[in-house]
């Protein structure tokens, strides 16, 4: 057997060799084309570019622009890839990323050189997964938007009455409820007190909106013996809404019982638990001041039938006692009626039971008068709004 001996001058070129064509293939990738590089059917579903440094690579010039990538590189491991070379020259606008790159991981991929003229806009890129990529390094400032969702509206993106140019029709134009003006009458109680022979009532009714009222209030009672005295007290107001729950009211008065004029102002609303609560002063002309404090609430046993207590309490500054008035609290009144809501509950019969009282200083004023101090009464009418 021959044995052949191969000189070392023959080994050391060898070597040499191949160790200058890595750099070599390096130099050369500046000015590579990629224009038709067809990588569509190539399964790089494990590669590994973990430990691939381009840092050192001059990759300005290089044309990706129809490059094919649609194949399977749903494995490829980017996370080390360092990039950090010139790459501002880079052409990817035709490249076709379209395959399946779910599973690509682009994690500690070092993308911090000057990439600030790479062109990628017609890559496709939609099953990639950038979750972690780091581009703390790219420079937007130039980057055009405008077309994007979101932002500000263009001053003339809709038309005052927010039709876009589009006619309302054989209807015309919408009215809003808020502004429109409407009206109601509320009748709260209109019955006759069988022992004490006379009618009670009391109602409102108001016009406006639900921002500004006009309302016009009544209580009072009609005698229905001897010389049918009608006690009466009337109020014209402006009614407005003060938070949720509450309304304002201030106006004008008159109150036959004395006949006097007053200035009047209230409160009205709803209270805690859903009691109906009101509250309203009265100066008359003769400077005298009368309170009127009341609370009903109303306890629906089910659909129709309601039972509603209710109590009231009156009382004034000063002694009037050619009018039966004495300072302080002078009359409480309650009731407690048994209601049937029909007609969609805007007619309501009731029956019941009213008791009135005096209090303080008018109980012997009215013993002194020979008049009752305590009366009760069972009472029935109707109650109804529309």
């Amino acid at each position: 057997m021959k044995i052949y001996k191969v000189g070392l001058p023959f080994i050391g070129m060898s070597s040499l060799m191949l160790l200058m064509s890595p750099l070599a293939n390096a130099a050369e990738m500046s000015n590579m084309d990629h224009g038709s590089m067809d990588m569509s059917g190539m399964d790089m579903s494990d590669m590994d570019h973990s430990s691939m440094d381009m840092s050192g690579m001059d990759m300005s010039d290089m044309d990706h622009s129809s490059m094919d990538m649609s194949g399977n590189m749903s494995d490829m491991d980017h996370s080390g890839m360092d990039m950090s070379g010139d790459m501002s020259d880079m052409d990817h606008s035709g490249m076709d990323m379209s395959g399946d790159m779910s599973d690509m991981d682009h994690s500690g991929m070092d993308m911090s050189g000057d990439m600030s003229d790479m062109d990628h806009s017609g890559m496709d890129m939609s099953g990639m997964d950038h979750g972690s990529m780091d581009m703390s390094g790219m420079d937007h400032g130039s980057m055009d938007m405008s077309g994007m969702q979101g932002g500000k509206a263009p001053a003339d993106a809709r038309s005052p009455d927010y039709s876009n140019g589009v006619p309302y029709g054989r209807f015309g134009k919408p009215v809003m409820m808020d502004s429109l003006p409407l009206w109601g009458v509320s009748v709260d109680d209109l019955g006759y007190q069988f022992d004490d022979d006379q009618i009670n009532y009391e109602f409102d009714t108001w016009y406006g909106t639900d921002s500004n009222r006009v309302t016009l209030r009544s209580e009072g009672s009609i005698q229905t013996k001897d010389d049918k005295e009608i006690d009466s007290l009337t109020s014209l107001s402006y009614w407005k809404p003060l938070s949720i729950f509450w309304n304002g009211e201030a106006g004008v008065a008159y109150d036959t019982e004395n006949d006097k004029s007053a200035v009047m102002a209230g409160i009205a609303g709803t209270a805690p638990y859903f009691i109906e609560t009101d509250a309203r002063a009265y100066l008359y002309t003769d400077g005298q001041v009368r309170l009127d404090l009341g609370a009903e609430y109303e306890w629906r046993l089910d659909q129709h039938w309601v039972v509603i207590p209710e109590v009231e309490l009156t009382a004034f500054s000063k002694d009037d006692t050619d009018n039966h008035i004495t300072k302080g609290f002078n009359e409480f009144g309650a009731d407690v009626r048994l209601t049937y809501e029909m007609l969609s509950r805007q007619l309501a019969p009731y029956v019941g039971i009213s008791y009135e009282t005096a209090l303080g200083n008018a109980r012997d004023l009215r013993r002194q008068e020979d008049e009752a101090v305590d009366s009760s009464s069972v009472t029935a009418g109707v109650k109804f709004w529309f």
